[in-house]
């Protein structure tokens, strides 16, 4: 506003000494001379405020297309974000999509593995004592029927084989079941120390030959778990008669049952045998997987045992712990829901306890 004040000072000085030069050769009055010097300095001021009005109009005039064109571009930019945002969400709508497939091939394809391995493995367990059972059935018909050296001992052989093949058949039916969540489980409060006790006796005359010693140590006042009464039988017998299959002459094996301040019960079964490599501990749950395959067949064992406790132990939300070294001996151990804990469903499968 100075700038402008000046402006219109300077104009109307300028103005106004110009209508002074051009009246005075006249003889004009001295009013007539001031009011013209008045008339001259408000055009001038007037001139000026207009001039200055149509810049300062033209300016915002400039300003406004300015402001307009940015709106207009930070539209412009905005939509085409959008289209940038549907497009980058798009792309990884794909990404995820492929990310999927491929983690379902990879699956397919390990499970297409699985399947191979399997369809192998119990081929060549079939095989084993059918071959058997064949070579010797042929022996006798050849005449070693008539010789009473033999016969009894093929016959002898071939019973064992048709026991071993009845065994793996009756295992690979339920393990198939237990995966399929078929076979149903039946919770019920178990008294611990009794069903220790039903397997000990069980396999005292195992023990006996083998020449190990049986121990059971449970905690007196101890809960009652819930589980399947015949399951959980089974997997104590699984992981008691390994423990003296896998243990010396001379050796011990104890099961152990302790209530666990979380309201759980800890079963272990513990022995001084052999032990376990601590690179096969991780597979000794696999199917057919056998630490020592020459031991393991003269024992008889299937090689579907331990697959079978880890789906039953599955099935009452609980897993199979294992600690071990060569010549220390081992430890399996699980735990299971104490009656007073919250109680599972009374029928639960395998998949069901999965999910």
């Amino acid at each position: 506003m100075n700038r402008l004040a000046f402006r219109i000072a300077l104009i109307a000085a300028g103005i106004g000494g110009l209508a002074g030069l051009l009246v005075a050769p006249l003889a004009v009055p001295r009013g007539v001379l001031v009011l013209a010097l008045v008339l001259a300095s408000g055009v001038a001021a007037y001139l000026s405020a207009y001039l200055l009005v149509a810049k300062r109009m033209e300016l915002a005039r400039k300003t406004l297309r300015a402001a307009r064109k940015r709106r207009f571009e930070a539209l412009a930019q905005l939509q085409h974000g959008d289209e940038r945002d549907e497009l980058d969400a798009l792309i990884e709508q794909v990404y995820r999509a492929g990310r999927a497939l491929q983690q379902e091939i990879e699956r397919l394809t390990k499970l297409e593995n699985y399947r191979r391995e399997f369809l192998g493995d119990v081929s060549h367990e079939l095989k084993t004592p059918i071959f058997a059972i064949s070579g010797f059935a042929e022996s006798l018909l050849d005449g070693a029927l008539d010789d009473e050296r033999v016969n009894r001992t093929f016959i002898e052989k071939i019973h064992r084989n048709a026991d071993r093949l009845a065994a793996l058949t009756r295992d690979l039916t339920e393990i198939s079941r237990l995966e399929t969540g078929e076979l149903k489980m039946t919770l019920e409060p178990i008294v611990l120390p009794d069903l220790v006790a039903e397997i000990l006796e069980r396999l005292e005359v195992a023990a006996v030959d083998a020449q190990v010693t049986l121990y059971a140590e449970c905690t007196p006042g101890l809960p009652r778990v819930l589980g399947d009464h015949e399951r959980l039988s089974q997997v104590l017998e699984n992981l008691v008669e390994n423990a003296i299959k896998y243990n010396q002459p001379g050796g011990n094996v104890e099961v152990m049952a302790r209530a666990l301040p979380s309201g759980r019960v800890r079963v272990a079964v513990v022995d001084d045998g052999i032990g376990i490599p601590q690179d096969e501990i991780p597979r000794l749950t696999e199917r057919f997987y056998r630490v020592d395959r020459s031991r393991s067949r003269a024992q008889g064992g299937t090689g579907l045992g331990l697959a079978i406790v880890k789906h039953i132990l599955e099935a009452h939300q609980t897993q199979l712990s294992v600690e071990s070294a060569p010549g220390y001996g081992s430890s399996f151990s699980f735990r299971l829901r104490a009656e007073t804990v919250e109680a599972l469903p009374d029928t639960v499968s395998v998949t069901e306890a999965a999910a």
